[in-house]
């Protein structure tokens, strides 16, 4: 399933997170980017390391009821709730257009119980080899667990990747940052069967309608991301690769420009996700891309994966 990495002028970009070889360091995040080719009328998608697709769940998912988004000085607050037509459309009716313009595709699972990422997974097991690997939302409220989240158990997050191995795929476990011991969790992670884990998902917020006197979203809280999380996102990253550092990472969090990218890598992420950047304007992913190469055209490195873990002077 490895993908062979191709080279931009003078810079190598090929990187490999765990056992997947990607073309580019860059990727679009889970939840921002669609279940499809959405943003294919902007870049081009094959130039791309990955497009993460929306989270899906085994069957159709509603979502939260309106209003779902809210900007925030630095970011956005979103209670979209997983709202997806499940695994079984996305393989027949959303996977073939993406894949048809060349893109390496990362699929993204969730569910309420360890029995949805189960199903979920088993029904990703003949997905065409351009699903490189699973992405394993763990961030999601766990119904047999007060409703705690998965990621805030290393127990349970280490149950759910058990289970998601059904897929026959590399999975990268998606965790959160709303923890005390994150890099515990991540080891929880991959001893249960991660190739790697992508750091981080949102941080918990909420909104309050002053002239109403009740939450603003429809879903009640919901999920920070944007600039705002970035520092939150580096120091995550940094973390986990300093007590782990065989754990392959997948730094997404705020990133917005080249330079941000890079502050990932060198905390120890292989790769990074771009995600509410989109929102704001589609071609930020490539233009990400396009500043990482400008970077290290200028400061002299010839091959990006020379950067990663750079800033723990190992």
């Amino acid at each position: 399933m490895a993908r062979r990495g191709r080279s931009s002028g003078s810079v190598d970009l090929s990187v490999r997170v765990g056992s997947v070889e990607l073309r580019s360091p860059v990727m679009t995040a889970s939840g921002t980017a669609g279940h499809g080719d959405e943003l294919g009328a902007y870049v081009d998608l094959s130039a791309l390391g990955a497009v993460v697709v929306k989270s899906l769940s085994a069957d159709p998912w509603p979502g939260n009821p309106a209003p779902r988004v809210h900007e925030t000085p630095a970011g956005m607050l979103n209670s979209v709730g997983l709202q997806g037509p499940g695994v079984e459309y996305w393989l027949r009716e959303e996977l073939p257009a993406v894949l048809r313009t060349g893109a390496t595709v990362v699929a993204s699972i969730w569910g309420s119980t360890v029995e949805d990422y189960a199903r979920a997974a088993a029904m990703l097991a003949d997905a065409p080899d351009g699903v490189v690997a699973v992405e394993v939302n763990v961030s999601c409220p766990n119904h047999h667990d007060r409703n705690r989240m998965f990621a805030h158990s290393a127990a349970s997050t280490a149950e759910v990747v058990r289970v998601s191995a059904a897929c026959g795929r590399p999975l990268w476990a998606k965790l959160s940052p709303n923890v005390a011991d994150l890099a515990t969790i991540a080891r929880a992670a991959v001893d249960a069967g991660a190739d790697a884990v992508t750091l981080v998902n949102t941080l918990l917020g909420m909104v309050i309608d002053v002239e109403a006197r009740r939450p603003l979203l429809g879903g009640r809280g919901g999920g920070l991301s944007g600039p705002a999380i970035h520092p939150v996102a580096v120091r995550a990253v940094h973390d986990v690769h300093a007590a782990h550092p065989d754990i392959a990472i997948v730094g997404v969090g705020g990133v917005a420009r080249g330079v941000d990218a890079i502050e990932l890598l060198m905390a120890g992420a292989s790769a990074v996700q771009v995600g509410t950047a989109t929102f704001a304007d589609p071609r930020s992913v490539v233009q990400v891309h396009d500043e990482i190469v400008a970077w290290c055209e200028s400061h002299g490195v010839r091959a990006v994966r020379d950067l990663i873990g750079v800033a723990h002077g190992r």
